[in-house]
């Protein structure tokens, strides 16, 4: 037996049957979402405001440096 292919069943499927597979393929996939716990929903929260703050404290030096050295060549 051969099997049709995804193209070749969605040009038999009208436009309305093709959403309505579209939806049902969503619900299917959303079941399969594996959700964090709460303590794990902390950590992560914590881990990327962590991550932020020295990426922002990085910057900012760097910003300033910059400054200093344009400040040197340009006055």
């Amino acid at each position: 037996m051969s099997e049709a292919s995804p193209a070749k069943d969605s040009e038999k499927l009208g436009f309305f049957a093709r959403i309505l597979r579209f939806i049902r393929e969503v619900i299917v996939e959303l079941k399969k979402v594996v959700y964090p716990t709460k303590n794990e929903l902390w950590t992560y929260f914590l881990v990327v405001i962590v991550f932020v703050a020295v990426l922002m404290a990085f910057i900012g030096l760097v910003d300033l440096f910059f400054g200093w050295v344009a400040g040197l060549v340009f006055s």
